[in-house]
């Protein structure tokens, strides 16, 4: 697929969501109601301060769709403002999503996604193309310099995991 391409055309959406994971259902929901394109970009992006949440960014190819996703947002009462709130997005949707699934080589991560380019925690260098990497059904990548980049960490076998995981246990959970 090639470098990922950011278009300018892009809107925030506050839900006042406090969650990723509520903030991931909420940005499929919104896609599927806005039958938005395959090569739709859809991430969270943390904001700090006063009032921490998570707000949803939706980029589309063309200024139709996105008037038509502003004119639906804000009739469903979802506060919507034009532009991305920052530059480092999670991608939840994004081109080629869907095909990472099961056990990949880095390689076809790379060619069958909008992911320009994946890098290993704690190493200096990328990981080889053929280098096994189990998505675990859950690809979250993050905009880096204007490029999609994937973290990922050593697994067993010699295999790769996306640095974030599925289900991440709750802060105190223990306790």
């Amino acid at each position: 697929m090639g470098p990922a391409l950011v278009t300018p055309y892009a809107l925030t959406v506050d839900a006042g969501t406090r969650e990723l994971r509520a903030a991931d259902h909420l940005l499929r929901s919104l896609a599927a109601e806005l039958a938005l394109p395959e090569d739709a970009f859809a991430c969270t992006h943390l904001v700090r301060g006063a009032r921490p949440r998570v707000v949803l960014s939706l980029t589309v190819p063309s200024e139709p769709l996105l008037s038509t996703a502003l004119e639906r947002l804000t009739a469903g009462g979802h506060a919507v403002t034009r532009g991305v709130p920052d530059p480092v997005g999670r991608a939840v949707l994004y081109p080629g999503v869907a095909s990472l699934t099961g056990t990949l080589t880095v390689g076809d991560v790379l060619s069958r996604s909008a992911i320009d380019r994946v890098t290993l925690l704690g190493a200096p260098e990328p990981p080889a193309p053929d280098t096994p990497l189990t998505t675990r059904d859950h690809v979250r990548p993050q905009w880096q310099d204007g490029a999609l980049v994937l973290t990922a960490m050593p697994a067993a076998g010699g295999t790769l995991v996306p640095f974030e995981v599925p289900d991440p246990t709750p802060c105190c959970a223990d306790h």
